[in-house]
């Protein structure tokens, strides 16, 4: 009986499809820009980030403001930086983002 050389048709190995997935999966996370309301706390900073987003129904552009909680691990952020920040897992009961980068620093 001749043997069959295995088909290579099927889905790559599964070492190589976990580390793709899980390259996709961390870039699924949400980022935002926004300003530095707020670092007087330890290792935390309250991020204003700020969208406009057509009405509904008069279709008028609103500014909606949300404040989100930052983890910033060097304590450099100051009140008035623009900075980027990404989601990530919680990190206390409000803190669910982490400080990516300092896009513009307070004058």
């Amino acid at each position: 009986m001749a043997e069959q050389a295995p088909s290579t048709d099927h889905a790559p190995e599964p070492s190589r499809a976990a580390e793709t997935s899980a390259s996709v999966e961390r870039n699924r996370r949400k980022t935002r820009e926004g300003v530095v309301a707020s670092a007087s706390m330890d290792r935390t900073a309250v991020v204003v980030v700020t969208e406009q987003v057509r009405h509904r129904r008069y279709n008028k552009t609103v500014r909606r403001h949300k404040r989100l909680y930052v983890h910033d691990q060097e304590n450099d952020l100051r009140v008035g930086d623009r900075v980027r920040i990404a989601e990530t897992r919680p990190l206390s009961k409000q803190k669910r983002w982490r400080l990516v980068q300092i896009l513009e620093r307070a004058r």
